[in-house]
């Protein structure tokens, strides 16, 4: 079932719809959504050593792993600067390290500080990595060739979708890109269709918004960006990629 489809997305006026909030949080707060709905998952250190295996990984994607990591690594090229937005457990913050090359520049931010230090370990053989606590929405003033969000999207609010979007394209710069590889809504016959939404509505209250909405509705100012999308699995998983233009 490894059904594909490919999209230029038309430009839309997204600051129409929204202005995207202007916040800032203070450094080591967590937010109150994440530590109600994924607290067990990210901020209990038992819990996250061990959802961070590759077999856990595998499960959760269905054995998507590889392809969806594939997906993203292609848009990098060996030597670029490349944010990463939050640690993602099992292989691919290593892989994306591997992938720069001694020659790039990675760069991690996370907002909490026991994600940080797991991904921290996982680059300690990697000299041109680097780890920083940092919301996602506030990552910094320093521009990348690459800014990449790796399932993040999903697991928040839809209010800290437009901050988080909008930063990390501000991020972005000149003949850059930013890479989303996150859920999308399946097929109308995907036979997964209603268990992913019984599974949304009980474990991830923030994940449908992502069948309703292409990642640039969550842009200020999608026009400054080139879209394109990739459905993969029968559309249950996308990869949208935002360049400058």
């Amino acid at each position: 079932m490894a059904l594909s489809e490919a999209s230029i997305l038309p430009a839309s006026d997204s600051s129409a719809k929204h202005n995207a909030p202007k916040r800032r949080r203070s450094c080591g707060i967590i937010p109150e959504y994440l530590s109600a709905s994924y607290g067990w998952a990210y901020l209990n250190r038992k819990n996250a050593c061990l959802l961070d295996r590759e077999a856990v990984v595998a499960a959760i994607l269905l054995g998507n792993q590889r392809r969806l990591r594939r997906a993203a690594l292609a848009e990098i090229e060996p030597g670029q600067r490349v944010l990463q937005a939050a640690h993602v457990y099992g292989c691919f913050i290593p892989e994306l390290a591997c992938r720069i090359g001694t020659s790039g520049h990675l760069e991690v931010v996370d907002l909490v500080p026991l994600q940080a230090a797991l991904c921290r370990r996982k680059l300690r053989n990697f000299p041109h990595a680097h780890v920083r606590i940092a919301d996602a929405a506030e990552p910094g003033e320093s521009s990348y060739d690459v800014v990449s969000c790796f399932f993040l999207l999903h697991e928040i609010p839809d209010e800290e979708k437009r901050s988080v979007v909008d930063a990390l394209l501000g991020r972005v710069a000149a003949g850059g890109k930013a890479v989303f590889v996150d859920y999308h809504e399946p097929s109308p016959a995907h036979p997964l269709r209603l268990v992913y939404r019984w599974l949304f509505n009980h474990l991830e209250p923030f994940a449908e918004s992502l069948w309703h909405h292409e990642v640039q509705e969550f842009a200020s100012d999608a026009n400054a960006f080139r879209w394109e999308k990739v459905t993969m699995f029968g559309g249950l998983y996308q990869k949208t990629v935002a360049c400058r233009v």
